[in-house]
């Protein structure tokens, strides 16, 4: 099966996305706590109501795939329901107005987010666009590797390019190099697909960019950039453990290399360098000059506009002389042609969806936060059961719920535990959604990507090596980082 991998939108339950995905949880947000703690609604027939409006919206989101409605649509109901409640609670209390306050924090936070992924997206898109991905998968595919070459090949390269990319991205394009060469060879297309899901989290899970959770921790300062790689080998052993295992269910073949040959498109290598540029912006602004990530990737995606123009006015110049070419071979009536380079196309093709359903989350989790549901949650997590307990379940809830609430809701509480213990929710929360297709946005797409091969129960048989790369990652994690911990 082959696919324009320049037309894949970013899809679907993102646990997002990029890993040039950021957002910034800023002190800010304490604000909601301070308020949970001075007006406890938790008992409240509104905390009571907005916690059912919570759950009823998450179960859609979760049933996104049999119900065929886009995740987006009821957090975005709930987050205004809930907050209407709080509202009204404070009304009936006395002292309206504070909730008023922390929305606007909220929105305050949505609005990094917003724009940050915006950017990404569309620098993404572009490079879809411009070939860079389809090069990369022709020339694997074109190599005529065994079948365990391509196993193997592909966990390799979604390991390292997910830290980079991203690990939804990243999935996507070595899964269609796994059926491109697997073909209808199923054995070899679900393992090699389970492997590429569990490589491109693993991967994620160690850089700041890797996944949208570690720039959640790095952005609220819990982690500081360079601290992340700390997580390598622990990551890399949540990836090698299950991959061993899997790599013994690989039939012993050596099918024919596909003749495929594709070529970058005009101004590919100085995209990917404006890229580059941009990334080292986000992180300068935010390590050096202690402004908001965002203004680093605004600024990159103005340049790859202004670059965006000279691609579209140089393509006008060559569909003019074509277009006169064609009108005199036909008689004066020219074949149509390409239409020229436009940025503002690659701009709409960001996921909206996703867009909106960090909306609605934020606002969401912000608003049980200013409930008091968020305290009541890290007082049982954090203090009753401990930080290095709740930490591990943290990764394993993420595997059934979308790690991105999960992680706003521990950053909201702020728990007080060590710098190894943010390193470890951060790992946890990264490679938990391994454990099932469903628990990330790489797993998602690539069941659409492989759908009716690569399934939900397909991958459940392969769970208990998958638990033991997530048992021995954070047994890793406690060995080798043991001072950070102290």
């Amino acid at each position: 099966m082959h696919r324009d991998f320049s037309q894949i939108a970013l899809p679907g339950r993102i646990q997002a996305l990029w890993m040039l995905l950021a957002f910034s949880i800023a002190p800010e947000l304490s604000f909601a706590a301070e308020t949970s703690e001075s007006l406890d609604l938790t008992q409240h027939w509104a905390g009571y109501s907005a916690l059912f409006i919570f759950v009823l919206a998450y179960t859609l989101v979760i049933l996104e795939e049999r119900l065929h409605l886009r995740k987006s649509k009821p957090v975005i109901v709930a987050a205004g329901i809930i907050w209407a409640l709080v509202a009204a609670a404070e009304v009936q209390i006395g002292t309206p107005g504070i909730a008023g306050e922390a929305l606007r924090h909220n929105l305050l936070e949505f609005a990094e987010l917003f724009l940050f992924l915006l950017a990404a997206m569309t620098y993404i898109n572009t490079m879809g666009e411009r070939k860079v991905f389809e090069v990369l998968r022709a020339w694997l595919v074109s190599q005529g590797f065994s079948l365990r070459t391509i196993f193997w090949l592909t966990g390799l390269l979604a390991f390292f390019i997910s830290p980079i990319a991203d690990n939804l991205t990243t999935a996507l394009l070595m899964a269609t190099v796994v059926m491109a060469v697997g073909g209808s060879n199923r054995q070899f297309v679900v393992v090699a697909c389970i492997n590429v899901v569990v490589a491109a989290n693993a991967g994620g899970a160690f850089s700041p960019f890797g996944d949208i959770t570690t720039l959640m921790v790095w952005q609220k300062g819990m982690v500081e950039f360079q601290e992340f790689f700390v997580l390598f080998f622990p990551s890399l052993i949540n990836w090698l453990v299950p991959a061993v295992f899997m790599a013994f269910a690989i039939p012993k073949a050596h099918p024919p290399a596909l003749d495929e040959y594709v070529a970058l498109k005009n101004g590919a290598w100085i995209v990917i360098g404006l890229f580059i540029v941009t990334i080292t912006m986000a992180v300068s602004f935010h390590n050096f000059l202690h402004l908001p990530p965002v203004l680093g990737m605004m600024t990159g995606l103005g340049l790859l506009k202004f670059f965006g123009y000279y691609l579209k006015r140089r393509d006008e110049a060559v569909l003019s002389f074509l277009n006169q070419q064609s009108s005199e071979k036909s008689g004066g009536h020219p074949q149509p042609l390409a239409r020229p380079f436009n940025i503002f196309e690659q701009l709409e093709r960001a996921e909206w969806d996703t867009l909106m359903f960090f909306y609605g989350i934020i606002l969401c989790v912000g608003g049980l936060g200013a409930i008091g549901y968020l305290a009541l949650g890290s007082q049982f997590m954090y203090v009753d059961l401990g930080p290095t307990t709740a930490n591990i379940l943290v990764g394993i809830l993420s595997a059934i719920v979308d790690n991105i609430p999960v992680m706003f809701a521990v950053l909201s509480m702020e728990p007080d535990m060590g710098h190894g213990q943010w390193l470890l929710v951060t790992l946890t929360a990264g490679v938990g959604g391994s454990l099932l297709s469903i628990g990330s946005a790489a797993g998602v797409a690539v069941m659409g990507q492989a759908r009716g091969v690569y399934t939900f129960f397909a991958h459940l048989k392969w769970i208990w090596a998958i638990a033991l790369g997530y048992g021995a990652s954070i047994w890793a994690h406690l060995i080798l980082n043991a001072e950070l911990f102290q």
